[in-house]
């Protein structure tokens, strides 16, 4: 620590003040990781990084000071990578805090299974019902929803291709449910609404006419069963991705495989994610816990 803080001084001339505050954080950084039985700075892992993030939300620490923080420990981080003893900066996907959090809004499971009933055996019904239990089992945004091609499924093997706007791509697996869901939307409805066999270029999801299901037609859709369950204007496209992955953190999945997952590159989306589930933790033990 004392030879970056040298660097940060000789090198990059910074002022006494700033270097008093960099050191201040770093030493508070380390007494973090050290609480966690982490042995010191350089053992520091991205689930610590991500750990300490949200240990400050916690804190309800000011966002200039949130970021004034993450900034000090990248950089000292930065310096260690130059320098050869580390190979990657853990705090090198920690973004700083901005404006206003989004709201993390997502249904219940009880809700989902509600959801996820509606659907009846009309060619619409098993065509919405593939939907609903794609768009919640993959997690996918709308755009990935609205791009997915024949090609991209692999229904076999249980995996389908998202791809986004920007054409990059992830491979997510498909649950039991999304596959039986395609399955019979593929074989008793698509071709009739198509009008023709499938090709493997042709998008997935179509409207009764067999064009490709546009954002505001998946939108209309969602608002439509949203309405049935009570949930009218939040029934979103985003709140089948956020209820995906709150769902898994509550039952034990790790903020680095939703990641993967989710292909969200911005940490703060995951530790977003994160705050609902310790919200949702504190709670059952609010009710349950007879010392709570």
């Amino acid at each position: 620590m004392q030879d970056y803080i040298e660097y940060m001084k000789k090198e990059k001339r910074k002022a006494e003040n700033t270097l008093v505050a960099y050191e201040r954080d770093l030493k508070a950084f380390e007494k973090f990781l050290r609480s966690r039985g982490t042995s010191g700075l350089e053992a520091c892992t991205d689930s610590d990084a991500v750990s300490y993030v949200l240990e400050l939300n916690r804190e309800n620490k000011s966002k200039a000071t949130i970021n004034r923080k993450i900034s000090a420990i990248r950089s000292y981080y930065e310096y260690e990578v130059q320098k050869g003893s580390r190979s990657g900066n853990p705090f090198a996907r920690i973004r700083g805090a901005k404006g206003d959090k989004r709201q993390i809004d997502y249904l219940s499971v009880a809700e989902i299974e509600k959801l996820l009933s509606l659907p009846d055996n009309s060619n619409k019904g098993i065509r919405d019902r593939a939907l609903l239990e794609f768009m919640y089992g993959t997690g996918a945004r709308v755009t990935e929803v609205v791009r997915l091609q024949f090609s991209d499924i692999n229904l076999r093997m249980s995996f389908v291709t998202l791809r986004d706007a920007n054409d990059e791509s992830r491979i997510v697996p498909l649950g039991r449910y999304a596959r039986a869901a395609l399955s019979e939307y593929f074989t008793e409805t698509y071709d009739g609404l198509k009008g023709r066999p499938h090709r493997d270029d042709d998008y997935v999801f179509v409207n009764l006419r067999g064009d490709v299901l546009t954002r505001q037609g998946i939108w209309k859709i969602l608002k439509d069963y949203g309405d049935m369950i009570g949930a009218g204007n939040r029934m979103t496209p985003q709140i089948l991705r956020d209820s995906f992955a709150v769902h898994i953190l509550q039952n034990g999945g790790d903020l680095k495989t939703l990641q993967e997952l989710m292909g969200f590159e911005d940490m703060s989306v995951g530790i977003a994610y994160l705050s609902v589930t310790d919200i949702h933790v504190k709670d059952v033990f609010n009710r349950t816990h007879p010392r709570a």
